[in-house]
């Protein structure tokens, strides 16, 4: 999807029913995450809505060359049963280097990709692919207790790490932290060995930069903890400082 893709990363394989979707999604995440390789499966053979079989073992085995393992997101149920079918049949190095997310196929694919494009190995990219599914958890109103404690544990410790490093920044694009300065600022904070977050979320989650809604003119917090945490928040407010070339 990009021409700057580099094959030690994990790749990432999407079957969906349709080709639109499985392409437009591939496309949206290669936005936020180029370099990383993306292969789009969707819809049958004639153009029909389905899953394609022959074609999901090609792109599997075909991603797998030279990444460090494969991270599949499946829209639909069958979908699903195709993805499992088809690492059956994939050598055995290979689907020893494969994993199917259970995870939303829009939102996972974006979280996997942003991570992927960090460096992240094959669990770190399942888990974030995964995590994305917490989001609709979190707004459903629904939420069951042991999920609730998990979410309310995460963002307790994200607070809890703070070194009294924190900054404040005015994010000055008029878009605000939309879903390009979001990808931006998560693969920069992977980049370090440091946790970061900002307005009070983690800023290594796209998506929860997304959810955070900051617009243009507000101020933001970024507090962190690590051994790089004052490099990684001047850097950070260093580029929202900038605008993201927007302004």
């Amino acid at each position: 999807m990009a021409d700057d893709v580099r094959p030690e990363r994990v790749a990432l394989v999407l079957v969906s029913h349709s080709a639109q979707i499985a392409e437009g999604t591939a496309g949206l995440a290669a936005q936020m995450a180029p370099g990383v390789t993306i292969r789009p499966v969707g819809g049958l053979p004639d153009g029909g809505l389905g899953t394609d079989f022959d074609r999901t073992l090609e792109e599997l085995s075909g991603a797998a060359e030279g990444a460090l393992g494969v991270v599949v997101l499946a829209d639909l149920g069958s979908a699903v049963l195709t993805v499992e079918s088809a690492i059956e049949f994939l050598d055995d190095d290979v689907a020893a280097r494969t994993r199917l997310a259970d995870a939303p196929f829009v939102e996972g694919t974006v979280a996997a990709a942003v991570t992927a494009h960090g460096g992240g190995d094959l669990d770190a990219v399942l888990a974030a692919a995964e995590h994305a599914g917490s989001t609709f958890v979190r707004r459903s109103g629904n939420l069951g207790e042991e999920t609730q404690h998990g979410a309310s544990d995460e963002e307790d410790t994200m607070a809890a790490t703070g070194t009294g490093l924190a900054r404040q920044v005015e994010v000055r694009n008029p878009m605000g932290l939309h879903a390009r300065p979001a990808a931006l600022l998560a693969r920069m904070v992977a980049g370090y060995d440091a946790s970061l977050t900002i307005g009070g979320v983690n800023a290594a989650s796209v998506l929860e930069l997304m959810k955070l809604g900051a617009v243009g003119g507000q101020v933001v917090e970024v507090d962190g903890s690590g051994p790089q945490a004052e490099e990684a928040i001047a850097a950070v407010v260093e580029a929202i400082e900038g605008g993201f070339g927007e302004v």
